[in-house]
């Protein structure tokens, strides 16, 4: 019995160094020297240099009372806030009448905040949360209807935000996967650019 205990005891401390020491280093390692990028959180910067946000993670653009700024793009609504602690989604079925509700009144105040009319077709992007409520991007055509009311309280010419949707537009997953899509902070940062 005393001779299954040892090896027991020298299998938990060989398994504890193996996977609980030498592992997590040998993955650190590699993933700074082949992603030092994405394994520091792929920090964003401002013209100023000051870390502002990631760029995997979505964050909101409001005013200090909660109201949605007119001058930044909008991200894909979040069930947590945008709080990363609270990440995830509502747990709520398609056919609950909670969501119904939720996105029928997202789709009415996303067509009055961008002077939409009420025929106009609103990406679903655009009125329900990820899974993780943090969702960096949103689509090119919830891009595209949001390009008039930036450019507007920008005072800048619709071409001119519409080029840098088109700049900031990224290709689908392994080429084949989803739809493209809009980094909201790297195309707000850059809008930050121009005026």
């Amino acid at each position: 019995m005393r001779r299954q205990l040892l090896t027991g005891l020298y299998m938990t401390i060989a398994l504890t160094v193996l996977l609980g020491l030498i592992y997590p280093l040998a993955v650190f390692g590699v993933s700074q020297v082949f992603f030092k990028d994405n394994a520091d959180g792929s920090f964003v910067k401002n013209k100023d240099g000051q870390v502002v946000g990631s760029s995997f993670i979505g964050q909101a653009f409001v005013n200090t009372d909660g109201t949605p700024m007119p001058n930044y793009f909008q991200p894909r609504p979040s069930s947590g806030s945008y709080d990363g602690l609270a990440s995830g989604g509502t747990n709520l079925g398609p056919s609950n009448p909670k969501l119904l509700q939720a996105v029928a009144d997202r789709v009415t105040a996303y067509r009055a905040f961008n002077d939409l009319a009420p025929d106009v077709q609103v990406p679903v992007d655009a009125v329900t949360a990820s899974g993780s409520g943090l969702d960096p991007h949103i689509s090119v055509a919830n891009a595209k209807l949001q390009a008039a009311r930036v450019a507007g309280a920008r005072n800048l010419p619709v071409d001119t935000v519409n080029d840098l949707i088109s700049k900031h537009t990224e290709g689908r997953a392994w080429g084949f996967l989803g739809e493209k899509v809009v980094n909201v902070l790297e195309l707000n940062l850059d809008l930050d650019q121009q005026t």
